[in-house]
């Protein structure tokens, strides 16, 4: 927390950022010419510019490590994807994908540093409420207070579940000379909690701009909070109501869109699927406003027929791929069976992409090509993926390379941008919260204090979804791309296991690659057992990536605090984690 701890409270210097907004937000980042005093900020102006900033930082603004898309501590840590590139390429992640992390490790610090920028900027809005001048309401108070707590909810919600034990710091602290000792004991979770209760009971169920959250967001917020403390009856209180209800900040009723791929697309933001979403936008400045934290993560050196151009990272995992394998009748193999041979998805692992190759024949879940990109499926409007062409390192990544959040040809100077390096800069929203999630959790908590038969309608909604024939991939000739077969659950859960089996690989399945996988097994408690299963099937195949490494349980759950911090305050003020 030094970049935090040595900051007074009102010597922050944002880069304030407008919104506005129509169907689609755009923002306008305005460069802050020097200090600004608690005078300039307190009015209603300035305190709208201040609690944006709070928003700003959920895509870490360029530290691409303090993203809430998590890709490397949901996906990568949770088996959906390792690293990819090369080994030399940001070396730093290749113990994090062996669960070796280090104390000192800079990763780790830019998680940390950039979820407590957060936590300040949220903290800045709250201080000056109490200042506020004449020009802001009750009501914006109110509604400012109900967004800024939410946020800051979001951003101890990231470190209690990164870090398990980390300093609770809010608007009562001094930031000059008070802060140094906060100890990391205080339990996160009741405040966490409290902030997430006011917001839902203070903020409208719509707002002006799409990219505010609102009271329905700020419910389902609470109740995954409630999943994770396994407060299930209060959980399930919460998703009836939200299910029944809710409605989006721009005034959607929640559903899920027709179309899996569609609530992926920059052209469809903001969507009656968007719950939570960190908005971006292409060409108004600064990439920083589109998703920086992808900018490494596109296929490589596609030139003008793909997107990217850069730099094959977040490569999907052979067993993720493996896990969309269904049976005759549609249904995915619960048992694990998709690992075995003569099951595994065909690859061209090995082969160059001038080599001949026939993609797999066998039935899949219509939702891998939508996930990851493979040889011989076309990848989104560009061309039929070219397999290696499009890897950089295979004997390092695989065969595979994302596409969940892969902008199209068409989007190309509209919703991308240009102006960097790269141009895998794009306009497309990143979920923190969509619909199929809170469904998914929604049936987890019907499993365990509810009707096994809700938790299957809402799987079922879910799958139905995956099975609209109008969402399959098709080549240019309208010929489907793949096998695809795909059913929703026709007969009643044998018994609450089986239930809870087939919810929890429904998320992987619906959720793949969007940060969500290592959180989920480790709230379930099957990390130790799912994740050296996948170790040892993985390994086999980038032996140079994984070979010999260990999810060692009572350790690996969390991520050591970062030693300078400790350093800076004394380990009997910050207390490390367990096997650290």
């Amino acid at each position: 927390m030094k970049k935090i701890r040595s900051r007074g409270i009102l010597a922050f210097v944002f880069a304030l950022m407008l919104i506005g907004y129509s169907c689609k937000e755009s923002f306008l980042e305005i460069p802050a010419t020097g200090q600004l005093d608690e005078d300039q900020l307190s009015n209603k102006k300035g305190l709208e510019g201040v609690l944006v900033s709070v928003y700003g930082q959920l895509n870490g603004r360029a530290n691409r490590m303090a993203s809430a898309s998590n890709w490397v501590w949901g996906s990568i840590r949770g088996g959906d994807a390792n690293k990819g590139t090369d080994p030399g390429d940001f070396s730093d992640i290749n113990p994090i994908q062996r669960y070796a992390y280090i104390t000192n490790q800079g990763v780790i610090s830019d998680k940390w540093n950039g979820l407590y920028e957060g936590v300040a900027r949220a903290n800045l809005v709250m201080k000056l409420i109490g200042v506020a001048k004449a020009d802001v309401t009750d009501a914006d108070k109110k509604r400012i207070s109900g967004e800024a707590r939410f946020l800051r909810g979001h951003y101890y919600f990231e470190l209690k579940r990164g870090f398990n034990n980390t300093p609770y710091v809010d608007e009562t602290v001094d930031y000059g000379t008070g802060i140094e000792k906060v100890s990391n004991t205080k339990d996160l979770w009741p405040l966490i909690e409290a902030d997430l209760k006011y917001a839902y009971d203070n903020l409208p169920a719509t707002q002006d701009a799409a990219g505010r959250v609102n009271k329905w967001a700020a419910g389902a917020y609470l109740a995954k909070v409630y999943m994770y403390e396994k407060k299930f009856t209060e959980a399930k209180a919460l998703y009836d109501l939200i299910i029944a209800g809710g409605q989006t900040t721009n005034g959607k009723k929640y559903a899920l869109v027709p179309r899996f791929q569609d609530a992926f697309k920059a052209s469809n933001d903001n969507n009656s699927e968007s719950v939570f979403a960190i908005q971006a936008a292409a060409n108004t400045g600064s990439v920083n406003n589109a998703n920086p934290e992808f900018d490494l993560n596109w296929p490589y050196n596609t030139g003008p027929n793909g997107p990217g151009n850069c730099c094959s990272f977040f490569a999907p995992s052979f067993e993720l791929g493996n896990s969309f394998r269904t049976d005759a009748t549609g249904l995915p193999l619960l048992d694990g069976s998709y690992n075995n041979a003569g099951k595994e998805l065909k690859t061209d692992m090995g082969l160059k992409s001038s080599d001949a190759f026939t993609p797999d024949a066998g039935p899949v879940d219509p939702r891998l090509d939508h996930s990851i990109g493979r040889r011989g499926i076309p990848y989104l409007d560009w061309i039929e993926h070219p397999g290696n062409d499009w890897i950089r390192n295979q004997s390092n990544a695989g065969p595979y390379t994302t596409k969940k959040y892969a902008y199209y040809r068409t989007d190309i100077g509209s919703l991308q941008d240009n102006s960097s390096w790269t141009p895998g800069y794009t306009a497309i929203n990143v979920n923190i919260i969509r619909f199929s999630d809170v469904l998914l959790m929604a049936a987890e908590a019907e499993v365990e204090v509810g009707s096994l038969e809700k938790a299957r309608e809402y799987v079922n909604l879910v799958r139905a979804r995956a099975a609209n024939p109008a969402s399959f991939v098709k080549r240019t000739s309208g010929e489907i791309a793949a096998n695809y077969v795909i059913d929703i659950y026709k007969t009643a859960f044998a018994s609450k296991e089986a239930a809870r089996t087939a919810v929890r690989f429904e998320r992987k399945l619906e959720l793949s690659g969007e940060g969500h996988r290592f959180f989920d097994l480790v709230r379930w408690g099957t990390a130790a057992t799912e994740l050296n299963a996948y170790l040892t099937y993985e390994s086999k195949k980038l032996s140079g990536a994984l070979g010999g490494s260990k999810f060692t349980p009572n350790k690996n759950e969390y991520l050591p605090l970062p030693q300078d911090q400790i350093d800076l305050v004394g380990k009997d003020i910050l207390i490390q984690n367990p096997g650290y």
